[in-house]
């Protein structure tokens, strides 16, 4: 087994948990490197105190499972049989046959897959392995932030792009394709979610949808994109103006860049993950934009876009090094526009690694 799936059945024996069924594919990712879209099919990893772990996927993916390198057992299904069937076979064959207790994603688990793995092993008892697979995922290895600044290159790359498109009268749309097609040719299968490009009175909307809006002179132009590399998800956010701004314009952007940056600068070991949530809300109350401000500081980031720690005001918990996170604060006034900047930010021993490096002045296009 990996050192993962070590950590993984060493957990399983100090807890007196008889196996786990991990089926999220982000958790069967960390932990065997092979990633999977199973869509309905059956698919997960079953970790075991001292037996060999297996996977069970669909027949279609066997190949490609190998191709990433794992070389223990595997239960492949085609679409016209019943997996179960043999996942039992194979639970017997590891000495579980009757009551246990299972370590699940419960945050995610399917009911109906529940019902199922408990019709397998009538009366076991189904606990929660989230927050210790959340605590193995959250301190990044060399390799994984190797993969995330190469993830953060290229989002800044993308964000030159779209400006580079910028001209009046062009569609959020049409900008938006340019950015996805110049990273299509730089070699990036996916983008780690929904890419936004909004223009003008679209930027007051934290999580509004690119459409059909046209570029004039006077607009914000937000930029909030990611890519997808190895697994793993850059997330950027960069606000410019086309056309020279306007007074309050200009205001609003020098608050969230003075907020983002006193952030940036305090992630440090041992910082309360609630205080830079404070330290940047409070720099946008005071000049007078705190109802503007309607989310949290940011999110953590890795093989999920989103995932823990959240940085908001009530998170008691403090900062490590390796924990990898968004800082993006933003105002966003309607009638006005919105202002966001975003970077990825990683913990180390001293300074913060600012991942993405585009730069955050205000740029008039």
């Amino acid at each position: 087994m990996n050192k993962r799936l070590e950590k993984v059945a060493a957990w399983l024996r100090e807890r007196q948990i008889d196996a786990a069924f991990i089926h999220s594919p982000q958790n069967v990712y960390y932990l065997t490197g092979f990633s999977c879209h199973p869509h309905e099919r059956l698919f997960g990893l079953f970790v075991f105190p001292q037996a060999e772990p297996f996977l069970v996927l669909p027949l279609l993916e066997e190949e490609r499972a190998r191709e990433a390198g794992w070389t223990g057992d595997i239960v492949a299904c085609d679409d016209a049989e019943n997996p179960w069937v043999r996942v039992r076979e194979r639970l017997h064959h590891r000495g579980l046959k009757q009551a246990a207790n299972l370590a699940v994603e419960k945050v995610s688990l399917p009911v109906v897959r529940a019902e199922q793995l408990l019709r397998l092993l009538p009366g076991a008892e189904l606990v929660s392995a989230d927050e210790w697979l959340t605590g193995l995922r959250l301190i990044k290895d060399e390799r994984e932030l190797d993969r995330m600044r190469e993830a953060a290159r290229l989002a800044d790359i993308a964000v030159q792009t779209g400006i580079d498109s910028l001209a009046e009268g062009v569609s959020e749309l049409e900008v938006l394709a340019r950015i996805e097609l110049e990273m299509k040719k730089r070699g990036v299968r996916d983008m780690a979610f929904s890419t936004m490009v909004l223009f003008g009175e679209n930027t007051a909307h934290p999580h509004s949808v690119p459409g059909t809006r046209r570029l004039k002179k006077g607009d914000l132009v937000l930029f909030d994109l990611g890519v997808m590399l190895d697994g793993y998800c850059s997330d950027i956010t960069r606000t410019v103006a086309f056309g020279e701004p306007n007074r309050e314009q200009r205001l609003i952007y020098e608050t969230v860049l003075k907020a983002q940056t006193k952030a940036v600068e305090a992630c440090r070991p041992g910082t309360r993950l609630g205080d830079l949530d404070r330290m940047a809300r409070d720099i946008i109350r005071e000049a007078g934009f705190g109802k503007y401000f309607t989310h949290r500081l940011g999110h953590g980031l890795g093989i999920d876009v989103h995932e823990p720690p959240s940085i908001h005001g009530e998170n008691d918990d403090l900062l490590k090094p390796g924990m990898v996170f968004t800082v993006e604060p933003g105002i966003y006034v309607p009638g006005v526009g919105g202002v966001r900047i975003e970077d990825d930010v990683c913990v180390t021993e001293n300074e913060p690694e600012v991942l993405t490096g585009f730069p955050k002045e205000l740029l008039i296009v």
